[in-house]
């Protein structure tokens, strides 16, 4: 018996569409970032990217559990000596909404050069509004 691979090029991808209003971040960067990756089809390959697209909407209504919004901290550095800046999440999402999402989501992806292919499917939007409305994105039920 042979072991079947998946090809990339024989995939065939999906659009999904989260609405993050009143969603718990860590609960749906975990279910999204599973979409990505493509784990919730039967054809899953771990070194291949089959997964989906994801476009989440209203980022800027998700909420965090307990204290994180002032406890939970951001943090960037330009590799200059001294230019290491911090920021809380609720510094961050005034600033801008979609990175929280997108930070969460790449803590659990793999680290290796796959999940940047994978982080370039997840599309991010403050409001209800997004471009994707051509690839008509299926609502994605969470848990």
């Amino acid at each position: 018996m042979k072991t079947w691979i998946a090809k990339p090029n024989e995939v065939e991808r999906k659009w999904w569409l989260v609405d993050a209003d009143g969603l718990t971040v860590g609960r749906m960067a975990s279910e999204i970032a599973q979409v990505l990756r493509g784990k919730n089809k039967p054809q899953f390959t771990p070194n291949v990217d089959i997964g989906d697209f994801v476009v989440v909407i209203n980022t800027d209504k998700m909420r965090f559990s307990g204290a994180k919004w002032s406890d939970k901290k951001y943090y960037t550095h330009s590799r200059y000596i001294g230019s290491l800046k911090e920021k809380t999440a609720q510094q961050l999402l005034e600033d801008d909404s979609t990175k929280i999402i997108k930070a969460a989501v790449k803590g659990m992806l793999p680290k290796n050069k796959l999940a940047t292919k994978l982080l370039s499917k997840l599309k991010t939007y403050t409001g209800a509004e997004h471009p994707h409305a051509p690839q008509k994105p299926e609502s994605l039920a969470l848990n």
